[in-house]
């Protein structure tokens, strides 16, 4: 099979058959192998019975539902795990991503060799406030903390191969720094293509203000485990160290006083350096304590897939 074409969704039930049957065109015409994965993320709406119908008619379609709405990650992951072509390709399904752009980023995977080609929306049509600015400054903040050169980490319309997308895990909401796993577990080439980003044409954007707030704790989260992750103990011992320091230094600062320079003066419980230095020796202990069992689970560390799939459909 040439092609997985994995789209997550909630309530796109106007988009469903025009952005199916777009794509099936693009396929046809170009002698592709192909199959396209509906991930309903819990829509109330009508899309499932619809991706239930497509598929049905059409052996390529393929579907999973959730019970409720896990999020774009969870839908992408569940994605990743049955899409059997060799190149992976996903996109959104707002109709805002255009298929058309599917057959070069095809050629760029197996002819260039990337891991991984991430589109780039250079003319956008989102507004401007809700969608555009905050986008800027999450690539300014992503491109700084990886090190990618990349305009737009989260474009919905990117191209894998196979065996990246086998090999990381997309969690939480993390879908937004997929490119920075994919680097992260060792695929270096990683490119950018112009896309082409159209108006949406049905229904409203799913994506709320709070994805702000969580876009940037997501992006500290991928930053610590980028350097850290398959380490934990030099971050936790490194702090765990510098405190225990300070923690035994003030120690022996009043054990020294008290028994050589001053002994007739306050006893040591009144004087508060007494205090920093055994929190200060608590805190580094605990850090180390950290470390090491940051160590012990990345050394058991077992793969799991928790999310809840209602139905499948044609799989």
């Amino acid at each position: 099979m040439n092609l997985s074409i994995v789209i997550p969704l909630l309530d796109e039930e106007e988009s469903i058959p025009e952005l199916h049957h777009w794509i099936a065109g693009v396929m046809r015409s170009n002698g592709y192998l192909y199959e396209i994965i509906f991930i309903d993320d819990g829509s109330e709406d009508n899309s499932w019975t619809l991706i239930e119908e497509l598929a049905k008619e059409n052996h390529e379609v393929k579907g999973i539902r959730f019970l409720e709405n896990f999020g774009k990650s969870q839908a992408l992951h569940a994605g990743f795990a049955i899409a059997e072509g060799d190149v992976i390709i996903t996109m959104d399904a707002d109709l805002q991503d255009n298929p058309e752009e599917i057959p070069e980023l095809y050629q760029m995977i197996v002819n260039d060799g990337y891991d991984l080609v991430s589109g780039w929306k250079r003319k956008r049509y989102d507004s401007k406030i809700v969608k555009n600015l905050p986008s800027k400054l999450f690539n300014l903040a992503a491109r700084k903390t990886s090190g990618l050169k990349l305009h737009d980490f989260n474009c919905g319309l990117k191209a894998y191969k196979n065996v990246v997308v086998k090999n990381i895990e997309v969690t939480g909401e993390m879908h937004r720094y997929i490119p920075v796993l994919v680097k992260n577990a060792g695929f270096s080439k990683i490119g950018e293509k112009v896309v082409l980003h159209q108006a949406r044409k049905y229904g409203v954007t799913k994506f709320g203000m709070e994805r702000f707030t969580r876009g940037f704790l997501d992006l500290i989260t991928i930053s610590f485990l980028s350097r850290f992750g398959k380490r934990p103990m030099h971050f936790f011992g490194t702090w765990g160290a510098i405190i225990l320091f300070v923690g035994i230094g003030f120690a022996l600062y009043l054990g020294i006083d008290k028994l050589f320079i001053n002994p007739t003066g306050r006893l040591i419980t009144e004087r508060p350096q007494f205090y920093i230095s055994l929190t200060a020796m608590i805190l580094g202990t605990q850090f180390f304590v950290a470390g090491f069992l940051g160590e012990l689970i990345l050394r058991n560390k077992k793969e799991t897939k928790n999310y809840i799939i209602k139905e499948q459909t044609n799989i």
